[in-house]
């Protein structure tokens, strides 16, 4: 067994009295991670809070009523430790790794930042041109940025469809009443989870983060929201009920090309479509599928077509992303201007290849002991393992081992493929976003 596979028979999991839940598992070394991840991205933004959800990430290291900036970022650097944040569509995820003997150093800091930061007008004010750069560098890349418009295209009107970063005119309209109104919304105990990788017991963990909670609740001042939710008794709060996302739904699909005048030496093209959610059955099959057509591999079917055989472009890659209640799947390529055309039919091609016939017994075993190998070997990174945890844990309230994961993909025959691709490869299913 390697050892970041984690037996299902090892995880722990259980709910505090504030409805926050805890989800724990044991790893190899002395090293741990641990954070909250919270039910609160850039999908749950109001219209007028386009960006807030990253921003307020920013600024949630920036002050707290017990602490300033400088005092959290140095709060786990001290003993060597690392603290560290991202946003997402739906969620944001604060964590930190460190030697285990700090883990109450790391809870209650993560406790103080997440519960009980003040985001002061005067650090919002420096954050914000921080940010506004950052938005500035994915200007500048078109090769990062046609995905957030591609993105835009498939779920057009809709929440999905936001930048995570937002815009700059509208990120220096926002003030500190601003930030703290969104996290008194959607910063609440019931939507979050703490989850823990590393040699920490349960029954510490636990008292540890009440102790925490304690702390972080003495320290908002009587009459503010959050104190409530933070003291509240079991009785007002029940295990999450995963039937439902209770965001907005995203609308009918509507294919559609578009293309964008850009002062760019290359074109960059991505074309795709509306996929499954982490829910759908099929969604493990399309991840097979994807990995077959474009992943990270050389032998990846676009990369041998395009690249090796035809040296018409430098990276060419698919790629899918689940969310609670749909997905998005899609491929990139840059090339020369006069070859869009040229890539183009090519990708038809490779498409219409799995769509038209079910894979082969020998193509579909290589296939999964491709997929197979790839996950194996992101296990060996301890933080991508526990994020992958809390981010489950927190949408889908169950965990995952590796070895039941495997399981299912070799349950996967070559006619649940064959149906995926047709499915979603048709000419008539794809949107078009070109970069000219």
């Amino acid at each position: 067994m390697a050892q970041t596979d984690i037996p299902s028979a090892h995880f722990h999991t259980e709910m505090l009295p504030c409805g926050m839940r805890i989800v724990c598992a044991p790893s190899a070394t002395d090293v741990a991670y641990c954070g909250i991840a919270v039910d609160a991205g850039t999908r749950d933004e109001l219209p007028n809070e386009n960006g807030l959800a990253h921003f307020c990430e920013h600024l949630t290291f920036k002050g707290t009523r017990r602490r300033r900036s400088w005092h959290i970022l140095n709060r786990m650097e001290t003993v060597g430790g690392d603290l560290n944040a991202y946003t997402g569509k739906e969620e944001t995820i604060y964590y930190t790794a460190f030697l285990k003997e700090h883990f109450a150093r790391a809870t209650d800091l993560l406790a103080d930042i997440v519960l009980c930061s003040t985001y002061p007008q005067a650090e919002m004010n420096k954050e914000v041109e921080v940010v506004i750069d950052e938005i500035e560098s994915y200007n500048d890349s078109p090769a990062e940025l046609i995905f957030d418009d591609f993105e835009n295209l498939v779920f057009h009107g809709h929440p999905l469809g936001r930048n995570i970063l937002g815009e700059a005119g509208r990120l220096r309209q926002f003030r500190s009443e601003d930030v703290q109104r969104f996290a008194t919304r959607l910063y609440r105990p019931d939507q979050m989870v703490f989850f823990v990788y590393g040699r920490i017991d349960p029954v510490t963990v636990r008292r540890e983060l009440e102790k925490a909670i304690r702390k972080a609740a003495a320290s908002l001042p009587e009459g503010h929201p959050l104190r409530h939710g933070l003291t509240a008794t079991a009785a007002g709060h029940a295990w999450p009920d995963n039937a439902g996302t209770g965001r907005t739904a995203v609308p009918e699909y509507c294919p559609k090309e578009m293309v964008v005048q850009k002062d760019t030496h290359q074109s960059h093209v991505m074309i795709g479509a509306r996929a499954y959610s982490a829910r759908d059955p099929r969604q493990l099959s399309l991840y097979l599928l994807n990995n077959i057509l474009g992943g990270p591999g050389m032998n990846s079917r676009l990369n041998l077509s395009l690249r090796e055989r035809n040296g018409l472009v430098y990276t060419v890659e698919s790629c899918m992303t689940s969310y609670t209640d749909t997905g998005i799947w899609s491929i990139y390529f840059g090339c020369d201007p006069h070859d869009v055309a040229r890539c183009r039919r090519l990708v038809m091609k490779e498409l219409r290849r799995l769509a038209d016939a079910p894979l082969d017994a020998r193509a579909l075993e290589a296939a999964k002991r491709q997929i197979k190998g790839q996950i194996g070997i992101s296990h060996d990174s301890f933080e991508n393992v526990a994020l992958a945890m809390g981010k489950r844990f927190l949408h889908y309230n169950h965990t995952q081992d590796i070895q039941t994961l495997y399981e299912k993909i070799d349950a996967l025959t070559a006619d649940d493929l064959h149906a995926v691709a047709q499915d979603l490869f048709r000419e008539e299913n794809l949107t078009t976003l070109i970069y000219k």
